[in-house]
């Protein structure tokens, strides 16, 4: 099914609505970026990583990437072994495991809700969005590379 909208220059766009079961062999995700706020009253941040969950491939994972030189553009005083500690955790956190700590016995989607949640620390997550995909593993890589490197 699609849509045909125009814009008010005239253009013509189309969008194209996928419902319950027409996605083919994609299935909903949602991500959200990890974001360092090194001096939290002052709110810039840089992004360092990017968490994705897929309910129905039963997946959450996160991948990181710190850019020192852009931090330290921020905070020449930031921790920078404290912040990658920090983001360390919550890659463990997604991967389950012994890794996880107390979040091990936990599904997926819980341990995606519990990273997602406002808080006002160091490192921080953004909104959430979604999308469709096949691969999520290869989505999280994708978004990675596309929103933090």
């Amino acid at each position: 099914m699609s849509e045909t909208h125009i814009h008010m220059a005239g253009h013509v766009t189309e969008r194209h609505i996928t419902r319950a079961g027409q996605g083919g062999d994609r299935d909903v995700f949602e991500y959200a970026l990890l974001r360092v706020v090194p001096r939290v009253e002052r709110g810039e941040c840089v992004n360092a990583g990017v968490i994705v969950y897929s309910r129905a491939r039963g997946y959450v994972g996160a991948r990181t990437h710190l850019d020192e030189a852009r931090l330290l553009a921020l905070d020449p005083a930031a921790d920078v072994a404290g912040i990658r500690a920090a983001l360390g955790a919550v890659e463990k956190v997604c991967a389950g495991g012994d890794g996880a700590g107390q979040a091990a016995g936990d599904d997926a989607g819980r341990r995606f809700r519990w990273l997602i949640a406002p808080r006002s620390t160091v490192v921080q997550p953004g909104s959430v969005h979604t999308g469709l995909t096949a691969d999520p593993a290869a989505e999280t890589e994708r978004l990675l590379d596309l929103l933090v490197r």
